[in-house]
């Protein structure tokens, strides 16, 4: 079996205090719908957990049904980092499970074919984590606002998710994370401890994650341009 752990349990100081970015309003819907939609329409997903703050778990439950997202199959409260929601999720998939994607919630712009893009790679390499290539010139700023130096471009890449792994080597990768008392900001993080190779899988720009107000507009016109163009 195929799951999804989607991460709702993030909040944005640039939003305001104590807004949970996955909870606001995305034209007709909360932010955290379109994500879980995606995984309800992929075929190459089983079922899904959703992670959640405490006090956020029956509000997650509710998006979930009330957009018809059957594959949710349970809700599990988040920890204090990243790495610690992810562990509470992957205690809570059932038995049988071998792919496991990890997706941001705050990414509603997240389609079926790049799901299934990371799937298909990570049953072949064991990994496959959803990528853009760094085009902009990059500068490096030691302090303040004066550069240091430029950053060679040619070899950079911006992860995004769905990261997407073989479950065995997932949970050897948190295994050495606890062993090393590491902090980790994603997944491919934890399994680069492993010395194991990480697959990219070329994703688009207009996968954005919702982190400031600025996302927020950018991402209601890419869904309209979306739903625009599909016959």
């Amino acid at each position: 079996m195929n799951y999804a752990i989607v991460l709702a349990a993030g909040k944005s100081d640039q939003m305001g205090p104590n807004v949970d970015k996955a909870f606001l309003s995305l034209g007709p819907r909360p932010v955290l719908a379109y994500s879980l939609m995606a995984f309800e329409e992929c075929n190459d997903i089983d079922g899904v957990i959703l992670v959640a703050r405490k006090g956020r778990m029956a509000a997650a439950q509710g998006v979930a049904d009330m957009f018809g997202c059957a594959k949710v199959k349970s809700v599990v409260a988040g920890g204090l980092l990243r790495q610690n929601s992810v562990q509470n999720a992957m205690e809570a998939l059932p038995e049988g499970v071998k792919i496991v994607a990890i997706h941001d919630g705050s990414r509603p712009c997240v389609t079926t074919e790049l799901i299934s893009q990371t799937v298909q790679s990570a049953k072949r390499y064991g990994s496959g984590v959803a990528a853009v290539r760094i085009w902009d010139t990059v500068k490096h700023v030691e302090r303040g606002l004066t550069i240091t130096r430029s950053v060679d471009r040619s070899k950079l890449w911006a992860t995004q998710t769905p990261q997407t792994f073989k479950l065995s080597l997932l949970n050897r990768a948190f295994e050495l994370v606890a062993e090393q008392k590491a902090t980790i900001t994603d997944e491919a993080s934890a399994v680069e401890l492993t010395s194991q190779k990480v697959r990219l899988v070329q994703s688009f720009a207009s996968n954005i994650k919702i982190t400031t107000p600025d996302d927020l507009a950018m991402a209601t016109t890419l869904l309209n341009l979306h739903r625009n163009y599909v016959p």
